[in-house]
């Protein structure tokens, strides 16, 4: 929810910065948005049931609880009876450790102008690869279920795709260049 207005989500369309943690924060920025978050003058309650009509106090504990991976009521035993300032410092310090070697990493790959496109070609490469024979042979196993125009109608389509009676054969494309076998025009209950 929004640093600014715990009823709201966080958004970049808020005409304020102060109102969430953006991932290329640094260390610095992601402390003074916490400290200045918004929050009221009472302190954290003894029970979750205390943060009920707080929406800030309730954002706040929920972020902590969230980067510590802890219920929220674990947050409020430790915090419990305590004033904003020690808990802001506290879920400040947490969210430098857990966000800000986020927010170094992309200002890093931001930086770099071909390391984002170099991570995106990997990875492509790496899918395709992956997928590839899984896709393929789904692709081919459920061709074998379809009979009749159904089958020519969706492989008409397809330009790398050849339909005869009892053979498809893919001519060329990302499925590879494999005739298989089809089952003759069994029909699926």
């Amino acid at each position: 929810m929004s640093l600014r207005d715990g009823t709201k989500k966080m958004s970049k369309s808020d005409e304020s910065d102060y109102s969430r943690i953006n991932m290329t924060d640094g260390a610095d920025e992601i402390a003074q948005k916490i400290r200045k978050a918004r929050t009221d003058p009472d302190p954290l309650p003894e029970s979750t049931d205390g943060l009920a009509e707080r929406p800030e106090a309730l954002n706040l504990v929920s972020i902590y609880a969230a980067l510590e991976d802890i219920g929220i009521d674990q947050v409020i035993q430790e915090y419990q009876g305590q004033g904003f300032s020690t808990f802001k410092k506290a879920l400040a310090d947490l969210a430098v450790v857990r966000l800000g070697p986020v927010g170094n990493e992309m200002k890093r790959l931001t930086a770099e102008s071909g390391e984002i496109d170099k991570v995106l070609a990997d990875g492509a490469e790496r899918a395709v690869q992956l997928s590839s024979p899984i896709c393929c042979s789904q692709f081919l196993t459920r061709l074998e279920l379809i009979s009749g125009p159904l089958s020519d109608r969706i492989c008409s389509g397809i330009p790398w795709i050849s339909m005869a009676s009892d053979r498809v054969s893919i001519t060329s494309g990302p499925l590879t260049q494999r005739p298989t076998r089809m089952a003759r025009h069994s029909r699926v209950a």
